[in-house]
């Protein structure tokens, strides 16, 4: 349901939420419980494609996102390509290929980068590349190869996008609003991120039930949640909408380059405010084997 130029990277970060949603049960999947003999660590689970959160993350992008992203593409294949295309003809069949089995990929490539890095106890760099995947997808819908990407977007077909010119902002945002691309995208839209939210935020309840993990939440519930998500998209927004000024300003250079330089100061040194608010939702920020001296000091708490 997201325009061809896109859906890989949207594919990418909702296998990257995924993973960091459920961070602290991959970390109690893949901890090992003590030492076989001969020194061999002995692993809570089986095979690593046993992994429930993986199958899960498959199926959502197998039976929701690449169906309803096909749906849209037959349905208006110039929204879809973002006007690229303007019609079945202009559609190359590897595309096609590309939106059925990219997504999937992607979502799991997203997934297993996301969960290594938790495995490792760099949680906050999967959150990272959660950001940084819907970074992409919200900088290519609102600025786009061209400058032009929120007005292809918002064009249901190449008239309408020519036509921008000699109408107001919302007279177009309004008629894309009336348009029965948007009436598919409000149905499927409401189907596939009703059911990712319902995942993401169910799998960081479910996290916290863990043994030492919900003492990491220093706020409310509901307050984490919406952390957690203006985090990983109010974020990415925000940022894509910065840059896309900055480059109409500076050009691509400058304003990318100034842009880079905020992104750094904002995201990667040790006190930021994207730190602390990380912090405060309870994921986890250290190694998985530390999972052991939580459950231990758990216990002996409780006792």
């Amino acid at each position: 349901m997201i325009p061809l130029q896109a859906v890989l990277f949207w594919a990418f970060g909702t296998g990257a939420t995924f993973a960091v949603s459920a961070a602290r049960q991959l970390q109690h999947w893949r901890r090992f419980t003590g030492t076989a003999p001969g020194g061999l660590l002995k692993w809570r689970a089986g095979s690593r494609a046993a992994n429930p959160y993986l199958c899960l993350t498959a199926l959502f992008a197998g039976v929701l996102m690449a169906p309803t992203g096909l749906f849209l593409l037959w349905q208006n294949p110039s929204w879809a390509t973002m006007h690229a295309a303007d019609a079945h003809d202009g559609v190359w069949a590897g595309f096609v290929l590309l939106y059925a089995g990219g997504v999937v990929v992607g979502a799991l490539i997203g997934f297993l980068l996301a969960q290594a890095l938790c495995l490792m106890g760099m949680a906050y760099w999967a959150f990272l590349l959660a950001v940084g995947a819907h970074f992409l997808l919200f900088g290519t819908l609102v600025h786009g190869w061209d400058g032009s990407g929120y007005r292809r977007f918002l064009s249901t077909g190449r008239p309408e996008l020519a036509g921008w010119p000699r109408d107001s902002v919302i007279n177009n945002a309004l008629e894309f609003l009336t348009s029965g691309t948007f009436l598919a995208l409000l149905v499927l839209g409401a189907a596939v991120l009703g059911t990712l939210l319902l995942a993401e935020v169910g799998w960081l309840v479910e996290g916290w039930a863990l043994p030492g993990a919900d003492a990491a939440r220093r706020v409310p519930r509901m307050l984490a949640v919406t952390v957690a998500a203006a985090g990983v998209y109010g974020l990415p927004l925000l940022g894509a909408v910065l840059a896309s000024v900055l480059v109409r300003a500076l050009g691509w250079g400058p304003g990318l380059g100034l842009f880079a330089v905020g992104a750094w100061l904002a995201l990667l040194p040790r006190r930021t405010p994207v730190r602390w608010l990380y912090g405060l939702v309870g994921l986890p920020d250290r190694h998985w084997r530390t999972l052991e001296d939580e459950e231990r000091h758990a216990v002996g708490t409780a006792a």
